[in-house]
């Protein structure tokens, strides 16, 4: 597991950033600036407060207090096996946000929507209906716009062929999936278990870039997210989708924020490529990358279709903008394909985002989710940092 230097962006003493740490007291909001490192809590109280300001990058140093942070100890305090409570360890990176996601952004993605579709969950059947869809609909989606008077053309054909299907339409269709994945504060940070429910027999991570969002609709930053799922209970039906995405610790986020700067903008996520690793106890090794860049709908048009004058979020959103690919390496026998076993170490990572790395445990065996708004502004007003307080 990644919790080390390693786990940083490459550059990130030449950027800003955003983290929650856990403090002896209770979280603490801090922001990185070049290197730099500030408690920003006394300031707003929470991220979601900093991150809604006018200029949060500028109110790093301007409303900020200096502090000496040793980074690199509070990453290895985040192992959820190790770590020492009286320390410093790294959170998801917000708080009252709501978590968003974003599904069938991708063709690569969108296809296996598809096949789990027709499986209706069963993935013995995957391999045979995997060749059946690509060889009708193959991979020349990638070049279609959504929305857009060829795509409709392609919807009348598949329509046609009795092939359409409700994930072809929000792939290729003129409006994009958003849904919940996460209640505010349920995310988990990096080291952290990630949860699985122990009645699925397949599954797998989503390995995604993250968009940070105010409540106008201002893009300030970006972080790596693992949108876990359960393939087996989606593919029963998509109006499962929420028992199949909003599962205890089955959201990850970190492992901080990158916030947009003049050496770091909404292009380099378009640019950029994740990198998806799954270390078994059982030896199995899976190593994969993908493109952000091979989305089909731009991230800036799925942060207006979260944030708009129909549907408002006054404490700021984050939206998962979809998996460039869902891991589909036999793991047993030959077509059974990819699911996880308690254990995993998934590890997902790109150059400038750093590294995020949680171990799999089933959704029973991970912590429960306890410390909710409520808690956090329990704890804050002990703390004397609510406004009036």
């Amino acid at each position: 597991m990644r919790l080390d230097k390693s786990a940083l962006p490459e550059d990130w003493q030449l950027g800003h950033f955003a983290l929650r740490l856990m403090g002896s007291d209770g979280p603490m909001v801090v922001g990185l600036a070049l290197g730099a490192a500030y408690d920003l809590t006394p300031a707003f109280a929470t991220s979601s407060a900093w991150l809604n300001s006018p200029n949060p990058l500028g109110a790093i140093t301007a409303r900020g207090k200096p502090i000496q942070l040793d980074l690199e100890a509070a990453l290895a305090n985040s192992h959820h096996a190790t770590r020492d409570p009286s320390k410093p360890y790294l959170l998801a990176p917000i708080d009252l946000q709501a978590v968003k996601a974003c599904g069938v952004t991708y063709v690569r993605s969108m296809l296996e929507r598809v096949i789990e579709e027709r499986c209706r969950g069963d993935a013995s059947r995957a391999e045979a209906e995997r060749a059946a869809v690509r060889d009708i609909i193959g991979d020349d989606l990638a070049n279609l716009v959504p929305g857009s008077e060829k795509a409709m053309q392609v919807k009348a054909a598949l329509v046609e062929k009795g092939w359409w299907s409700q994930y072809l339409e929000v792939g290729i269709g003129p409006d994009a999936e958003i849904f919940t994945k996460a209640q505010p504060l349920s995310s988990v940070g990096t080291g952290a278990l990630i949860g699985v429910h122990p009645t699925s027999h397949w599954n797998n991570p989503e390995p995604e870039a993250v968009l940070a969002i105010a409540a106008d609709g201002r893009v300030t930053g970006a972080m790596l997210g693992n949108d876990v799922n359960l393939r087996d209970v989606e593919g029963r039906s998509a109006l499962l989708l929420g028992r199949a995405k909003d599962n205890n610790a089955a959201s990850a986020l970190g492992p901080m924020i990158r916030l947009f700067d003049g050496g770091f903008t909404l292009d380099d996520i378009r640019k950029g490529e994740i990198r998806l690793t799954i270390q078994g106890k059982d030896g199995f090794l899976l190593d994969e990358t993908g493109r952000i860049g091979a989305i089909s709908r731009d991230p800036a048009d799925l942060a207006r279709q979260l944030v708009n004058p129909h549907h408002q979020y006054p404490d700021g959103a984050v939206l998962y903008l979809g998996t460039p690919f869902s891991p589909t390496k036999d793991r047993g026998a030959p077509g059974q394909g990819f699911t996880h076993h308690p254990g995993d170490v998934v590890t997902i990572s790109s150059p400038r985002l750093g590294a995020l790395s949680n171990e799999v445990a089933p959704t029973d065996a991970c912590p429960p989710w306890q410390f909710g708004t409520g808690a956090l502004m329990a704890n804050l007003a002990r703390r004397g940092l609510l406004p009036g307080g």
